[in-house]
C-alpha cells in the first residue's frame, strides 16, 4: 500500500493583501523597491513600484503600510532548536576541539543533564517546542532546522509547526533536506559517499575545533588521491580547523557551508577562515547553532558576522551578510526557485523592519526583536507589531510585550501538530521557566532512562516505563543532537586507515539525581528582553573585545 502523503502544514491559502514599504528583494545588491508587494495564496502577485499603476486585479487587495523595510524571512541552516530554552553557557576555557568541551562536569551541569530531564519528561516537551519556535519568530527566522521526536511506540518524527522545517517540509516544491545519518553510514566512508549521492543536500557538522585532530575529520573525507566523499549536496556546518586549499576542494566539488562566528568564538576564540572561504567561491550560509553557545536567533548572528567581517578588513557587503540568510540559504537546499528572494510567484515567506536610517541594509543589522515589525510565512501574518498584526484580524492571536513594544504571535494553524496543539506561548513560557528553576526537584520525580529502537534500528531514549498498550496514547519526548549515542549522526566520524570506525562518545546521563544539578534560569526569548544579554556576553572570556565591546552598538535600538 502507498504511503498516504502528509498535507501541507500550511495550505497556500493566505489572505489577498499588500504591504507598502522599502522592498529589497535581495535578487542582487541594491535591488530596492519603494512600492508596494502583493500577495495572495501564499505567494507574491506582484511587485509595483511607488508611481505606476496597479493592475485592475490588484486594484481591490487592501494595501497596509508598513513604514519599514519588507526583507525575505531568514532561511537558518543550523539550530539545535531543542536546547534553545537555556541561557548562555559560561565557557570556562578556550577548547580546541568539540571532544574536550562536550563531556566536561561544567556543561553536563549546565546543559547536558538539564535537557535529558526536561526533554524527556512528560508534559515539558510540548512547552518546549513552542517556546523554542516563537523565539525562532521572534527573530524574523521563518525556515530553520527541525525539532525530532520519538515517542515509546517506537516512531519518530520532526514537530510540524509554523517556521519552516527544512528536514521535512511537507512539500514538493521544497526538497527535503537531510541533517542526520546513520551511525554505520557516518563511520564508513564508501556508504558516507554514497548518501551524498542519494541527498538533495547534507547538512553536517565539519572539522569543529581549531586543532589537528578537528582538521582529521576533513581529511578523512578522502577516498583517494584524488577522489573525496564531498559532492554538491554537501554542506559542512562550522568548517573551523579547514584551510585554504580545503576550502578549494570544496569549491571543486561543488560543497557550501555554514558559518556560526558566534558559537565559534565562544568555544574556540576564534572561527573558520571565513576570508578563505569567500575567496575559495563556495556558497555560504549562516546558523546561530543553539543558545547555550550561540545567538539567541540568525537576526543576532547576523551582527555577530557584521562584526567579525569589519574586524577583519571588512570582507563582507552588508547585502552579502544578509544574503547568507536568505538567497544562500535557499540555494544550498535547492529551494531558491521558491524561497530567498522576494519575487512574483515566489512563496510570501517576509520580514519587515522598521527604523530611522535611509539604508535598509543597515537598519535590518542594527535592529533588535522588538524592530520586527511582521513576521509572514506562507503568505500567512505570525508575528508582529500589535497595530499592524489587527489589520489582518488578530482574533486568537497572543498578546507579548517585547522591548516595550506590543507583539501578536498568531500560532493557528489548519494542521496543528497533535504534540503541542493549541499550547499557548505564555504557558509554555512558564512551564519551562518552572521545570528548569526547580530542576532538582523534578529529578526526584523523573524516571531513568532505556534505549528502545526505531524500525530503521536507530537508539533513541525514553523514560522506563511499562511497553505502551493498545489503548494508550503515546508519549514524545525530544531527541537530543548532542546525545551521540541517540538516535542518527550529525556529522561524519571515520578514519579510512582504521578497522573500525572512530567510537561515539557516551554522553547521555541515563538516570540523573539532584546532586548534579542546579536550579537554571530560562533564557530570554529576545535580546531585547534580555536584561542580563550584554552582561553576559562581556563576560566571555574567549570573545574578541570587538564582539563584546561592539555587539550592544548592532541593537541601536535599544
Amino acid at each position: 500500500m502507498a504511503k498516504a502523503k502528509k498535507p501541507a502544514i500550511d495550505p497556500l491559502d493566505s489572505p489577498r493583501y499588500g504591504l507598502h514599504g522599502t522592498i529589497v528583494t535581495m535578487t542582487a545588491p541594491n535591488e530596492i523597491v519603494k512600492g508596494t508587494i502583493f500577495i495572495n495564496a501564499a505567494r507574491i502577485e506582484a511587485i509595483i513600484p511607488d508611481g505606476k499603476p496597479v493592475p485592475a486585479n490588484l486594484a481591490n487587495y487592501p494595501v497596509y503600510k508598513t513604514k519599514g523595510a519588507i526583507f525575505p524571512g531568514f532561511i537558518e541552516l543550523h539550530n539545535h532548536l531543542s536546547y534553545n530554552c537555556l541561557p548562555m553557557w559560561n565557557v570556562p576555557k578556550r577548547y580546541e576541539n568539540r571532544a574536550q568541551w562536550s563531556g566536561i562536569d561544567p556543561y553536563k551541569k549546565a546543559i547536558s543533564y538539564p535537557m535529558n530531564l526536561l526533554g524527556k519528561t512528560k508534559g515539558y516537551v510540548e512547552a518546549i517546542v513552542r517556546y523554542v519556535e516563537c523565539k525562532c519568530l521572534a527573530g524574523g527566522v521563518t525556515t530553520s532546522q527541525g525539532i525530532m521526536l520519538f515517542s515509546n511506540a517506537g516512531i519518530k518524527k520532526y514537530y510540524r509547526g509554523i517556521v519552516r522545517n527544512v528536514e521535512e517540509s511537507a512539500d514538493a516544491n521544497l526538497p527535503n533536506v537531510d541533517a542526520h545519518i546513520p551511525d554505520i553510514t557516518a563511520r564508513d566512508a564508501a556508504r558516507f559517499s554514497k548518501q551524498l549521492q542519494k541527498s538533495t543536500c547534507l547538512l553536517l557538522h565539519l572539522s569543529e575545533g581549531t586543532n589537528a585532530s578537528a582538521r582529521k575529520h576533513f581529511e578523512h573525507l578522502r577516498l583517494g588521491l584524488n577522489e573525496w566523499a564531498i559532492g554538491p549536496s554537501l554542506t559542512g556546518i562550522h568548517c573551523v580547523a579547514l584551510q585554504a586549499a580545503d576550502f578549494a576542494i570544496m569549491k571543486q566539488k561543488g560543497a557550501s557551508m555554514v558559518w556560526s562566528p558566534f558559537s565559534n568564538l565562544l568555544l574556540y576564540g576564534q572561527t573558520a577562515d571565513i576570508k578563505s572561504a569567500k575567496a575559495s567561491g563556495i556558497t555560504i550560509a549562516l546558523g546561530s547553532d543553539w543558545s547555550p553557545s550561540g545567538s539567541k536567533n540568525l537576526l543576532g548572528e547576523l551582527k555577530v558576522a557584521k562584526l567579525y567581517s569589519e574586524a577583519n578588513g571588512r570582507l563582507f557587503s552588508d547585502y552579502e551578510l544578509i544574503a547568507m540568510a536568505t538567497v544562500n540559504a535557499a540555494r544550498i537546499i535547492k529551494w531558491d526557485k521558491e524561497l530567498g528572494t522576494l519575487e512574483k510567484g515566489k512563496r510570501a515567506d517576509l520580514l519587515v523592519v522598521k527604523g530611522k536610517g535611509n539604508d535598509p541594509y543597515t537598519t535590518l543589522l542594527q535592529a533588535s526583536e522588538k524592530s520586527i515589525s511582521l513576521v509572514v510565512i506562507n503568505g500567512t501574518p505570525r508575528y508582529g507589531d500589535a497595530t499592524l498584526m489587527r489589520k489582518f484580524g488578530g482574533n486568537g492571536a497572543e498578546a507579548k510585550t517585547i522591548g516595550a513594544q506590543s507583539k501578536l504571535f498568531n500560532l493557528q494553524q489548519v494542521s496543528q501538530d497533535p504534540v503541542v496543539g493549541a499550547l499557548t506561548l505564555s504557558a509554555a513560557t512558564q512551564k519551562v521557566k518552572d521545570g528548569l528553576l526547580n530542576i532538582r526537584k523534578l529529578a526526584t520525580r523523573s524516571l531513568p532512562l532505556r534505549g528502545m529502537m526505531d524500525k530503521e534500528g536507530n537508539r533513541f531514549l525514553v523514560p522506563l516505563k511499562p511497553p505502551l498498550q493498545a489503548h494508550e496514547e503515546p508519549e514524545w519526548v525530544l531527541v537530543l543532537d548532542h546525545n551521540e549515542e541517540e538516535g542518527e549522526a550529525v556529522r561524519p566520524n571515520f578514519d579510512p586507515m582504521a578497522k573500525h570506525g572512530l567510537p561515539f562518545k557516551k554522553l547521555a546521563p541515563m538516570n540523573i539525581t539532584p546532586d548534579v544539578l542546579a536550579p537554571i534560569q530560562l533564557d530570554a526569548l529576545t535580546v531585547a528582553g534580555d536584561r542580563s544579554f550584554f552582561k553576559k556576553v562581556a563576560a566571555q572570556m574567549n570573545l574578541p573585545d570587538y564582539i563584546k565591546k561592539g555587539l550592544k552598538k548592532m541593537y541601536a535600538d535599544l
